[in-house]
């Protein structure tokens, strides 16, 4: 994982190169002050006064440089996260003192995913000064668990197994002092997760289905269960996808990494809930046991579903996790998944859907999202669209034969699994960035994760003040 421990410090008076953020508005009057040689550089950009671009501003000898980066408006957390890869290694203060959310942008801006490259030396840091020890510790922490998502999802299947996602559970459990317990292959059935089981029963020995449990916190506080669907490659079954459509599937297990993620920042800030974890981690295969349509399983929860479709597998996963969640009655359930196509064509790769039972929790998300740069968007449980999940010989399809509200339908046969007064948030995310942005390389990526753990931080620490 990158390191992002030496890309900010608390501002101690240190000796730093100064960098001025611009705004478009105020370029024009800017470069009226600037000196003759630094007004020279900025004409000499071919495209300074684009947000995100930068200059460096000369001064009286060649060691008094400073940097300026237009910064859009309004402004973003990403707005600083091109220059660690521009700026020499060095020690930037932002003139004016404190960067905000934007220093999460520049720690960012240092991220690599070097795993597989033979030349894999880090780069040199790019240290910004933040307020404080505490400022820096808290953007560090969101940009490790950004970098956890992006990982585990960049991570080829081939590395990135049911065994892989349980032994990062089980490290997670180890840094946190948290409790892990693991369901495995056969054992499901007997415990009575048989939808974890079909859909996994097809991959190799040693890539068997597995139910990953973690837990923590003190058992008086309230409860917080967060859900992620683990299906780390999905060929599909015997409805096997097409070759651009497999292309892409080692990251459909995006889902359980963001359920990670968020885990490490309730326990890492110490919030007084007890939280579980849970993630079904399968491989989606084709063999000869393999899950066919037309089956019908027998759910944890005692619905039967008829299989209209095997590549809609990861709500089958998921059903039985959020029945073990139910039963444990928790104040909140968070669910993340890859799930759908459908809500990327509504929304495309930036923005997940966001699906809630309740309307001060959806509110208080998207609220969050807005103010941490992490934007979700509602979207409506239509509870008419249920008879599209009709089955003639079961109690419900996995899936609709109409292709109309494919999210939602999805949606809607998880909402069967959660009892009705259950404050339950569902994220369909994409868990992609299909194209470089600054901060943002081309790969995996945490969406909807930021916003979640800040509407939990602030849900939890304001009913901790009022007890």
């Amino acid at each position: 994982m990158t390191d992002f421990s030496d890309t900010l410090a608390a501002d101690r008076g240190q000796a730093a190169r100064s960098i001025q953020a611009v705004k478009p508005s105020e370029i024009e009057d800017w470069t009226a002050s600037l000196s003759p040689r630094a007004a020279a550089a900025v004409a000499a950009h071919p495209r300074f006064g684009q947000a995100g671009t930068h200059v460096i501003l000369p001064g009286a000898n060649a060691e008094e440089w400073q940097g300026a980066v237009v910064v859009p408006e309004p402004p973003s957390i990403w707005q600083l996260a091109s220059l660690p890869g521009a700026l020499p290694a060095g020690t930037y203060r932002l003139e004016g003192g404190d960067p905000g959310d934007a220093a999460l942008g520049w720690a960012l801006g240092h991220y690599q995913f070097d795993r597989y490259l033979s030349d894999n030396e880090p780069a040199s840091a790019r240290t910004l000064l933040v307020p404080s020890e505490s400022a820096a510790l808290a953007v560090q922490r969101e940009a490790e668990a950004q970098a956890l998502v992006r990982d585990l999802v960049n991570t080829p299947a081939e590395d990135m197994g049911p065994v892989d996602l349980e032994e990062a559970a089980l490290k997670l459990g180890r840094d946190c002092a948290a409790q892990v317990s693991v369901i495995r292959g056969d054992d499901l059935l007997a415990e009575n997760h048989p939808t974890i089981h079909a859909v996994g029963r097809a991959a190799a020995p040693g890539r068997e289905p597995r139910l990953i449990d973690l837990s923590w916190g003190r058992s008086g506080d309230p409860k917080l269960t967060i859900v992620g669907k683990g299906v780390c490659f999905d060929s599909g079954g015997l409805d096997v996808k097409s070759a651009a459509g497999m292309r892409l599937m080692k990251k459909d297990m995006g889902g359980a990494a963001h359920a990670l993620a968020l885990a490490q920042l309730v326990m890492q800030a110490a919030l007084p809930v007890r939280l579980r974890l849970l993630i079904p981690a399968v491989e989606n295969s084709v063999s000869a046991n393999a899950l066919r349509p037309g089956d019908v399983v027998k759910t944890r929860a005692g619905l039967s579903v008829e299989i209209h479709n095997t590549d809609a597998e990861g709500r089958l996963v998921l059903c039985d996790a959020l029945a073990l969640a139910e039963e444990d009655e928790p104040d909140l359930i968070i669910d993340y998944a890859t799930l759908t196509g459908a809500a990327r064509v509504a929304l495309g790769p930036d923005l997940p859907a966001m699906f809630a039972r309740s309307d001060s929790t959806a509110e208080a998300l998207i609220a969050a999202g807005r103010n941490c740069d992490d934007p979700v968007w509602r979207m409506p449980l239509w509870e008419p669209y249920q008879a599209l999940l009709k089955s003639d010989i079961a109690d419900v399809a996995n899936a609709a034969t109409t292709p109309f509200a494919g999210a939602v339908t999805a949606a809607l046969y998880l909402a069967r699994f959660v009892d009705v007064g259950r404050d339950w948030v569902h994220f369909d995310t994409y868990a992609w960035m299909p194209n470089d942005k600054p901060g943002r390389p081309k790969g995996g990526e945490a969406l909807g994760l930021r916003a979640a753990f800040r509407m939990i931080a602030d849900r939890y620490a304001a009913q901790s003040r009022s007890n």
